[in-house]
């Protein structure tokens, strides 16, 4: 899975040395919280679309609240979603792709 940051996968930190593999990609997260997010994430994109598996996953936003547009097999999909201090979903929901601002 390609996700669009360098750092986190989920916030883009660059501290912490947490490696993890998550849908056949080692990836790296800042922390225990950000993985369990990210995990949380990909299981419930995967859920809501009916996908086996997720090709590309590219996250804006922070701590309150964030968008996605997710990627399978040519298909895309938006989310926008917020988490709780646990690393729960507290929102979920499908959005509308996010268009410029002039």
């Amino acid at each position: 899975m390609q996700t669009n940051y360098e750092g986190c996968a989920i916030c883009d930190s660059t501290w912490g040395n947490l490696w993890s593999e998550v849908e056949g990609q080692r990836l790296f997260f800042c922390c225990d919280i950000c993985f369990v997010q990210f995990r949380t994430l990909v299981d419930r994109i995967k859920s809501e679309s009916g996908w086996p598996h997720i090709d590309r996953l590219e996250i804006a936003g922070d701590r309150r609240g964030r968008t996605c547009r997710a990627i399978s097999s040519g298909e895309e999909a938006h989310f926008a979603f917020a988490f709780n201090s646990e690393g729960g979903l507290r929102r979920f929901e499908r959005s509308s792709p996010s268009r410029p601002t002039p």
